[in-house]
């Protein structure tokens, strides 16, 4: 069984990572144009898909900062809707979530 140390410490390299792709995510949209029009067309196409994925970080990283949080006060293993202890099977598969299976499902 995973404790909680261990959980956090996961939670602290995927921070980690996370934090790396938004810069390189950021470093790839503030990049110079290319004099080309044609190629300021592709490069504007890449910026939109280059947006999604640092929208789609910033969610990701949003939820390991709030689960970080949630081990710092004490309640990491516990659902935010009902207070139940939340399996910890299901942390080891996603160690940010902060709702139990059942709650989880209610929410879907």
């Amino acid at each position: 069984m995973t404790s909680v140390t261990q959980f956090e410490s996961r939670l602290k390299v995927m921070q980690s990572a996370l934090n790396n792709k938004l810069d390189s995510i950021k470093e790839n949209v503030t990049k110079a144009a290319n004099a080309d029009w044609n190629e300021q067309a592709q490069e504007r196409e890449n910026d939109e898909v280059l947006d999604a994925l640092g929208n789609e970080v910033r969610r990701e990283l949003n939820l390991v900062n709030g689960a970080l949080h949630r081990i710092n006060i004490g309640e990491y293993e516990f659902c935010d809707d009902c207070g139940k202890t939340i399996n910890p099977s299901r942390l080891e598969i996603l160690p940010y979530t902060q709702y139990c299976i059942d709650c989880a499902s209610k929410r879907d």
